[in-house]
């Protein structure tokens, strides 16, 4: 089954238009309503009626603009900007001295704020700051001077604006460090599986090569040699890999991307479950007894696969480690919960240390093809060896699993 790379969008800012979008809208029909209940009160109506005409179109017809960062342009932040500064301006217009002297309402009234809190989304604190202190201005000219009302509404948009649009990027930042961390994470898992490839196929033909090459000599003892030098290359290779450069998307107005590789997915795969018994059958030899319980012992394809080349990794560890003639034995358990597997051979056992030892020159048959493997089904591996008595490997999968191997 072939790999799919998965392109993933993150947006935290993508709730706030939704609620900007909502915001506007509950706004002006607020707006309208304060000017219907006050309309006799007012010396010109006429100016009030053609703004909230223009405001009420311009509302609905700019939804699309306000609901996401793309259409939100400039030019539109400062289109509404100055419908809601001229509503401001026009409310003296139109309103009767005392009323404003009173402290009543501008013509547009809150509808205002969510053109600041556009500015805040779009651009951070700094385009907030820009936009609030034009609004302020604006309130004090309507005004005609600085009441304690006055002040405290304009701090309050000032204050709650710049708040919004610092938050706003702290999240931005947020979210494109958590998409290069899950690129980092995908990128990891893609070369440890590509290091358990290498390790159960290139890895060990070079070393094969080498050995043969040393024994038959002449010509064929060069070709060792080589062999020999790029499996150390190789393995160094493997060991150190470097991670790829984040492909994390800068657009503020798309959100990040992060793109991973999807291991094949076993909802793809028409044979469903399939029994693990089969794939462990042939490891079965006149050295290696295979024990087996009666009933087949269903798994995911994906898990099972995982599983039994864990399982063909240890007895190549028992091939090259102990020798061609070393007995070995594979048991399988099928519990309630999980499946065991245990491998174990009857050779001199692993002197202590010596796993540290071969993962740090690059030899990661244990921790990538082992224990690798069964970390990413959610499993454990766990290595029993006594000097003298032989090594056992004991896996453990879960029948429905945690891990990362068998599940999208």
């Amino acid at each position: 089954m072939a790999k799919r790379e998965r392109v993933m969008r993150m947006s935290v800012e993508q709730p706030l238009w939704r609620a900007l979008t909502a915001y506007r809208v509950l706004t002006m029909f607020y707006a309208v309503g304060l000017f219907a209940t006050a309309y006799d009160h007012f010396t010109r109506p006429w100016v009030a009626v053609t703004y909230f005409a223009v405001l009420f179109v311009w509302t609905l017809a700019t939804l699309p603009r306000v609901a996401g960062a793309v259409h939100c342009t400039k030019p539109f932040l400062v289109a509404d900007l100055t419908v809601a500064l001229t509503g401001i301006l026009l409310t003296r217009v139109a309103d009767a001295g005392s009323r404003i002297d009173g402290g009543g309402p501008t013509l547009p009234s809150i509808w205002t704020a969510g053109a600041v809190l556009a500015f805040a989304i779009k651009g951070g604190w700094r385009w907030a700051a820009f936009a609030s202190t034009l609004v302020a201005a604006a309130n004090l000219v309507e005004r005609g001077a600085p009441t304690r009302d006055t002040v405290h509404n304009v701090i309050l948009v000032w204050v709650a604006s710049i708040a919004i649009g610092y938050v706003v990027e702290v999240a931005r930042a947020s979210e494109r460090t958590l998409a290069r961390a899950l690129e980092i994470e995908a990128a990891t898992r893609e070369r440890e599986r590509l290091a358990r490839d290498i390790h159960d196929g290139v890895l060990q033909v070079l070393a094969m090569v080498q050995r043969r090459g040393s024994t038959l000599g002449g010509e064929a003892a060069e070709l060792g040699r080589m062999a020999g030098e790029q499996e150390v290359a190789l393995r160094t290779l493997v060991s150190g890999g470097m991670v790829p450069l984040s492909r994390v998307s800068e657009d503020a107005a798309l959100g990040a991307l992060v793109r991973a590789v999807d291991e094949p997915d076993d909802e793809d795969d028409p044979v469903g479950p399939v029994d693990l018994r089969s794939l462990l059958a042939p490891y079965a030899t006149a050295r290696v007894t295979f024990s087996e319980p009666g009933a087949p012992v269903p798994l995911t394809p994906a898990a099972a696969r995982e599983l039994a080349a864990a399982v063909g990794a240890a007895l190549d560890n028992v091939r090259r480690h102990v020798g061609a003639d070393a007995r070995a034995w594979i048991l399988v358990e099928d519990e309630p919960d999980e499946v065991v597997v245990t491998v174990r051979d009857d050779g001199p056992g692993i002197p202590e240390g010596r796993l540290a030892q071969a993962e740090g020159e690059g030899r990661l048959g244990v921790a990538l093809s082992i224990r690798g493997r069964l970390r990413d089904l959610g499993g454990t591996a766990e290595l029993v060896s006594v000097p003298g008595q032989g090594t056992e490997v004991e896996l453990k999968v879960p029948k429905v699993s945690r891990g990362r191997a068998s599940t999208r």
